[in-house]
């Protein structure tokens, strides 16, 4: 085993740093201590039936924990019926407590930290999936799911709210060590933050402070209902990959408030919209013919004639979110989370040298659920994952790398 520490001389566009952390050495996370700085990001897992964890659910995050990471995320955990994108994803009722706890159970027993993503869909939510109207800042049409959704009321946001924090003290009952505010991707919260999709004239559109009024209120409400005894992050967007949608310059200005107002522990920064441009976050390829395949008539045809044009392909790099979430970094003290193209040895100790705390990865993992133990063991591994983005449309059977010899789950706990 190599635990020499990385030769900051060597790294690419890296400042001088005269006290790299390693990433392999245990971290505190707010009231919380990982075993390491590695967290297995949220991926919608597509395992959970009826709203409630499967064994297949914890076997996935089982094999992550023992591959080696130091926290793995369970995703997607929405805070209302009406905020999930299917509606057989896990929303926070006594119901699902039983099962949830079973999880952190089987997570903590491989000496991991399991972190839990909460939010509210909004626009991106399903509403002929789940029965109920999609709530958005202002009426949009959905054109995967052919709806308009529901401007939402003022009555709406407080319950919406409430149900964060609800959330956070339920994730303290099932056993979580942290919890992640989802505050990207055009789901409700950035829906509110963009201009792009917010065109409400009231208390909560408008002014950048008026669009992140929600953000600021969710985020307030769940510090007061769990203090400190949870982990708090969020996940933001930088940009939302749009014309007309929030950008660096706003992003830097919420961090900054978020900070101000001590309600997380960490931010993870993000970019792209599950509604309008769901590729920019993920880069690489653009997997067209496999979601046509997928996906159910008139949006099977509508990808095939004009699907290049929404599923747009992206250059990947290594680290290709470091650009804009090193001005983040720049602008707040609070400990970040570098997420986007983190793969080896040598994008960790990056990372670890720009001044990020921790990092996130998804598919890499999804390739290799043991990614990070052989990193530590040979620094110089690399991963497997070619960035086809082939995982992305698996979601509906079960997420996994669709190259890999063996799924993500099926056996871990057997």
């Amino acid at each position: 085993m190599n635990d020499a520490k990385p030769d900051v001389s060597k790294l690419p566009n890296v400042p001088d740093v005269p006290d790299v952390p390693d990433v392999f050495a245990p971290a505190k996370l707010g009231p919380v201590t990982l075993r390491n700085r590695t967290v297995k990001a949220a991926t919608y897992e597509g395992l959970t039936k009826d709203g409630q964890v499967t064994d297949a659910l914890i076997d996935f995050h089982v094999r992550h924990a023992r591959g080696g990471v130091g926290m793995t995320t369970v995703a997607y955990c929405a805070v209302a019926p009406e905020g999930r994108t299917d509606r057989r994803q896990i929303y926070w009722r006594e119901e699902a407590m039983p099962g949830l706890r079973k999880l952190t159970d089987a997570v903590h027993a491989e000496g991991a930290a399991v972190q839990a993503q909460i939010g509210h869909a909004g626009p991106v939510a399903n509403p002929k999936s789940n029965k109920l109207p999609a709530l958005a800042p202002s009426r949009h049409f959905h054109m995967t799911t052919q709806t308009f959704t529901k401007a939402a009321t003022p009555a709406d946001l407080k319950r919406v709210v409430e149900g964060h924090a609800r959330a956070g003290t339920m994730a303290i009952e099932a056993g979580f060590d942290s919890i992640e505010i989802h505050m990207g991707h055009n789901y409700l919260t950035s829906s509110f933050l963009s201009p792009k999709v917010n065109h409400r004239k009231d208390e909560y559109g408008g002014s950048l402070e008026n669009r992140a009024r929600l953000a600021r209120d969710i985020g307030r409400a769940v510090r007061d209902a769990v203090g400190d005894r949870i982990a708090i992050t969020a996940k933001l967007n930088m940009d939302d990959g749009v014309p007309g949608g929030f950008w660096i310059d706003e992003a830097i200005q919420v961090a900054r408030w978020l900070e101000a107002d001590g309600s997380v522990d960490a931010l993870q920064m993000t970019a792209g919209s599950s509604l309008l441009n769901p590729m920019y976050l993920f880069k690489g390829d653009a997997p067209l013919h496999e979601f046509a395949a997928v996906m159910k008539q008139p949006t099977k045809l509508g990808i095939k004639l004009i699907g290049k044009h929404f599923l747009k392909s992206y250059p990947y790099e290594d680290l290709y979110l470091l650009k804009d979430a090193r001005q983040i970094r720049a602008a707040v003290k609070l400990p970040m989370i570098l997420l986007g193209g983190v793969t080896d040895r040598a994008g960790m100790d990056t990372a670890m040298a720009e001044g990020f705390e921790f990092v996130a990865m998804a598919r890499a993992l999804l390739r290799e659920p043991d990614l990070i133990n052989r990193i530590k063991d040979d620094p110089a591994t690399e991963s497997l994952c070619i960035h086809c983005n082939k995982c992305m449309t698996a979601i509906y059977g079960g997420t996994h790398c669709v190259l890999s010899t063996e799924p993500a789950w099926g056996s871990a706990s057997a």
